[in-house]
Parts: C-alpha cells; sequence; structure tokens
C-alpha cells in the first residue's frame, strides 16, 4: 500500500477501502508505520471522520492486529468499559460484583488519557498490584479468581497501543471514530460475549453535549454488534466528579468505602447497579436490567464483591489483607490544603475538566508519554452541585507533594466552582440507553 496516497485520501475525505484500514492496522503493530503516519493517520480521522463500515473495518483491523482470545469458561465472560471522567472508579465495583453473580471477568483496562483518570493508575496505587499479564497468566487467573484487571498484552491489538500513545500526544483523543476503535478493539480481542459501555457527558467528559454522547453510544453499540458481541449503553452525567475524590489512591480508598460498606456513595452505587444490571442481561444472568441491577446491588451488600475484589488483589500481588488494612496500605500525600469557597451560595455548576487537569498537574497522571505518576496525589471531599455553602467553608482538601503545588491546586479549585444563590436543577445520573 501507497501510505502517502492512503494518508492524502484520508485527508481530502475519500472513503477507506477496508483492506487498506486492515494493512494500515497490521502496519501500526509491525512498525512499518510510522509514528509520524501514525500521527497523520489520526489527525486525518478526527477532522474528517469515518463512515460506519469504515469503523467497523478500521476495529477489526485492529482486534486482528494480534491475538484474538477464546475461552472455554462455564458462563459468560462479561465486561464494562468507560469513555473517561474524573473520579469515575465503577469499574473496581462493578468487575468483581459481576464475578460474585457468576460472570467472567477478563478486564482490559487503560491508563489515564488526557484529564481522565485511568483504571490501571488507580489499582498501581495498592502496593504490589501488578497490571501486567500474559494470555497464559490471565487465563490461570480467570480459572481461579474468575476477575482480573489487567493492562493489554504486547499480543493483544498491539495497533491500538501505538495509536492510543500517539493519540494522547497529538490531541486527537476526542475523535468519535478513533475512540470507538480503540476501546472495542482491545475489548473484543480479550473474547468478550458481553460488553456494556458508560459513555460519559458534561464538562468532564470526552464528550460534552448529549447530541455528541449518544453519536459515540450508537457508534460503540453498533461497531459491537456488528463484530458479534452483544453491548449496550448507558450514558451517565459527568457534569461533576462521580466520586467525591479524584486521584489514584484516594479514589481506591473511596471505592474500599463503598464495597466494605463503610461509608458508601451513592453516585458510585448507582451508576455500577445500573451498569451491572445491563451486564447481566446480556450475559443471561438475569433475566433483565431491572433484575440484574438487585443482584449487583445484593452482591454489594452483602460483603461477595469485597471477597472477590480481595481475592484479585492477592493474584495480582497486594496485600491479602488489603480489604481489611486498606487505609494502612495506601499511600498518603506529603501536604493537605482545604480549599475555602471564596463566596457565600449554592453550587450551580463545576468545570469538572478543570478539576480533572488540576489532578493531572498535581502529578496524578502523566504530562507526557513515559512519565511517572504520583499515586497519592489529588483532590477529595469535593463539594457536590447543589450542595448549599458558606464563605471559608471547604469545597474541597488538595493532597499534594509540595505547598507549592498544594497552593496552586487550591486556586484552580476555586475557579472550578461556580456559585449562585438560587438553588440548581436537578441533573440526573442516568442520561439515556442505547442499544
Amino acid at each position: 500500500m501507497d501510505l502517502r496516497a492512503f494518508l492524502s485520501g484520508l485527508r481530502q475525505g475519500q472513503e477507506p477501502e477496508a483492506a487498506a484500514l486492515a494493512e494500515f492496522a497490521a502496519g501500526l503493530a509491525s512498525g512499518a508505520v510510522s509514528d509520524a503516519q501514525a500521527g497523520a493517520f489520526a489527525m486525518a480521522v478526527c477532522q474528517r471522520g469515518l463512515s460506519d463500515g469504515a469503523r467497523v473495518a478500521l476495529m477489526r483491523g485492529m482486534r486482528d492486529s494480534g491475538r484474538v482470545m477464546e475461552w472455554d469458561l462455564p458462563g459468560p465472560v462479561l465486561d464494562k468499559h468507560s469513555t473517561g471522567g474524573v473520579g469515575d472508579c465503577v469499574s473496581l465495583l462493578l468487575a468483581p460484583a459481576l464475578v460474585a453473580c457468576g460472570a467472567y471477568v477478563p478486564m482490559i483496562s487503560g491508563r489515564g488519557l488526557g484529564h481522565t483518570g485511568g483504571t490501571l493508575d488507580k489499582l498501581e496505587a495498592i502496593p504490589g498490584f501488578r497490571v501486567a499479564m500474559d494470555e497464559q497468566a490471565l487465563r490461570r487467573q480467570m480459572e481461579t479468581t474468575r476477575v482480573a484487571i489487567v493492562a493489554a498484552s504486547d499480543t493483544l491489538a498491539p495497533a491500538d497501543r501505538r495509536l492510543y500513545a500517539i493519540r494522547d500526544l497529538t490531541g486527537t483523543v476526542e475523535s468519535l471514530d478513533l475512540i470507538t476503535s480503540s476501546i472495542l478493539s482491545k475489548k473484543l480481542a480479550a473474547g468478550l460475549e458481553g460488553l456494556v459501555l458508560d459513555v460519559k457527558v458534561g464538562s468532564g467528559a470526552f464528550m460534552k453535549t448529549m447530541e455528541e454522547a449518544e453519536a459515540l453510544a450508537r457508534a460503540l453499540v453498533t461497531t459491537a454488534q456488528g463484530a458479534g458481541c452483544m453491548a449496550t449503553a448507558l450514558i451517565t452525567d459527568m457534569n461533576q466528579p462521580l466520586a467525591t475524590a479524584a486521584g489514584n489512591a484516594l479514589e481506591v480508598a473511596e471505592v474500599m468505602e463503598t464495597i466494605t460498606g463503610v461509608s458508601v456513595n451513592m453516585a458510585l452505587w448507582e451508576v455500577t447497579v445500573a451498569l451491572g444490571g445491563e451486564a447481566l442481561a446480556l450475559g443471561g444472568l438475569a433475566a433483565d436490567a431491572l433484575e440484574g441491577e438487585g443482584r449487583i446491588a445484593e452482591a454489594l451488600e452483602s460483603g461477595r464483591a469485597a471477597e472477590y475484589f480481595a481475592r484479585m488483589v492477592a493474584a495480582q500481588g497486594g496485600p491479602a489483607d488489603f480489604v481489611e488494612r486498606w487505609p494502612d496500605r495506601l499511600p498518603a500525600a506529603a501536604v493537605m490544603l482545604e480549599v475555602p469557597s471564596p463566596a457565600t451560595g449554592h453550587i450551580h455548576a463545576i468545570d469538572t475538566e478543570a478539576l480533572g487537569r488540576t489532578v493531572l498537574a498535581l502529578g496524578a497522571g502523566r504530562q507526557a508519554a513515559g512519565g511517572r505518576v504520583n499515586p497519592s496525589v489529588g483532590l477529595s471531599d469535593l463539594a457536590a452541585i447543589g450542595e448549599e455553602v458558606e464563605v471559608e467553608v471547604p469545597l474541597a482538601m488538595v493532597h499534594a507533594a509540595t505547598l507549592v503545588d498544594a497552593e496552586r491546586a487550591v486556586a484552580a479549585v476555586q475557579r472550578a466552582y461556580r456559585l449562585a444563590p438560587a438553588e440548581p436543577d436537578e441533573t440526573p445520573l442516568i442520561r439515556g440507553r442505547v442499544a
């Protein structure tokens, strides 16, 4: 294939052939496609878009660029994926809850992307937790613990591994077509039978409007179904952080409080239960999503989800007593500062992306490929939309490595909150469904 002609055609809006997209994906995996060419491809797709058929072809090519797993297990292989948000730690609750209901969950997850946090970075805040796992080890863990949350191996959708990193560096993260192909190439290479998708919408999401979110949800569902994987999508609100914390160890702590029943975050609970209900229905473990929601709630309330979480942590190198002693096991930041409210009133809006970028600037994410992550830093005790606050009442708590970092974060958080005298209208967490 003449790569220059292929890329030129994409820039001009020409419909690429399925064979050409498959060859390009294979070149990403083999190294025949350079970083510059991959960046040009990402930019052309971001600007021009792909048709439904071309999107499916790209996803298939990326999926088939490496090993495609097959399972022979006595239960459905299910998974969930979020398009990215701030304080979104649902995967850590949902994966063990699904397993407690009879599913098998080989969850292939990613690191932070742009201003959004990554599931792998959160889990690596747990001392010793290993996210790298080859196929043989993953198969062993699925047979013993039935749940694993891991990074994509070198053999699983290697084309996406290349393109994923380049998207973050070239400002092409928001492309509907690239998001769809990236998510589904990894997920479908893992041999899933059912996939539930959490498409975020709002100020902290890549999709800022319902129109954009609905378009992405439809693209994900139709592309997955076109490749033979049952899928549904929920559109969930990201106009404020889902958890009251944003930052790796801080979000793990909130998950542990919820999964053990110490202090249940109801927003996390609601989204986890809704997504889990959809997944169980897809896998035939519930008659419908409503019945599935009841089963997920029971798994959380009974402590069975916490038991499977503990088994997963131990199996992947973390402390065997993590569920019992997590407050002693998670790292803590050197500096903590309250964020005083600059005024009195009701919280009307939050620039959630700004909060995500504040957490990134504190060191909880990567400013460049290969950068190091500080697992202890971030924001906690975040005030929510609708709350009434007075001057000097804390809007949040900053966890930082230095006092200078903390003071900068305090000012950034204050700028991200908008107050008004009257109470705002309430926005539901679950904004829509696509099946």
